[in-house]
């Protein structure tokens, strides 16, 4: 799964530069504004959802008057647009498997968009179910190894705090956990004085597919490409990223 470690890194460090800018922030609203909407509580502590989409929004310093705004929209206490998540599936250079998680008020839109991003850059769109069987929903914690003083240790802690899977990068440790526990061991980390670089509710790849450099090199733009429209939050795939691909084609 090294692969996916690898652009759960690179759409984090894409995320901050956005941060910088501001343009995440829009992102940032919709999943909160959602998750009141889906859990019907605007209180984090009785919706799991809404806790982890603001911890998101923490992340990258959106600013808490932000984050009130995105909880009355979604009480109603603030008119706004009616939002509402849209997965879509398809397939992209190589064969392969792509899920886009999008937030949206106009699906026709949206749908039309997707369509037409799969369309120009190598890529299908696909029915409801054509890929989903190909991944699971995890918790998926990125922790930098600067932050790990005793690797043994740390392991350890992290399986007792309800881990399901420890994966070493170059960097960073990718810690997975169900999507229930996520919060519980992020507060766990953090409790040992450990910094999380990132935490999210992923779809994960049960496994991966290694594509030749040009293939790689299409498939990374298909999928920023995605990743870059304004309804859509994450876009997960089962391309590898090798080291040598990343290189080669400087993402």
């Amino acid at each position: 799964m090294s692969g996916h470690s690898k652009w759960h890194s690179i759409k984090h460090k894409k995320a901050k530069e956005d941060a910088k800018k501001g343009n995440i922030f829009g992102k940032l609203s919709r999943s909160i504004t959602v998750a009141v909407r889906e859990g019907g509580s605007p209180d984090p502590e009785n919706n799991i959802a809404l806790a982890n989409a603001i911890a998101k929004a923490k992340e990258y310093n959106m600013p808490q008057e932000n984050i009130e705004r995105a909880i009355k929209r979604g009480t109603g206490e603030i008119e706004g647009a009616k939002f509402e998540r849209v997965i879509y599936e398809g397939y992209g250079p190589g064969g392969i498997a792509i899920m886009v998680e999008a937030m949206t008020d106009n699906k026709n839109r949206t749908s039309a968009d997707i369509r037409n991003i799969f369309n120009r850059n190598n890529g299908s769109l696909g029915e409801v179910g054509c890929v989903g069987w190909l991944f699971e929903r995890k918790g998926v914690i990125l922790v930098d190894k600067t932050e790990v003083q005793d690797e043994e240790e740390f392991m350890l802690k992290i399986i007792d705090a309800g881990a399901e899977d420890i994966e070493e990068e170059t960097e960073f440790y990718e810690i997975k956990v169900l999507p229930a526990d996520l919060m519980s061991v992020k507060a766990n980390l953090e409790k040992n004085n450990i910094k999380v670089k990132s935490s999210e509710i992923a779809y994960v790849p049960k496994s991966t597919i290694k594509l030749s450099r040009e293939d790689a090199e299409k498939a990374m733009r298909l999928i920023n490409l995605l990743d870059e429209h304004d309804d859509v939050q994450n876009v997960y795939s089962n391309l590898e990223i090798t080291d040598e691909i990343l290189s080669k084609i400087g993402a």
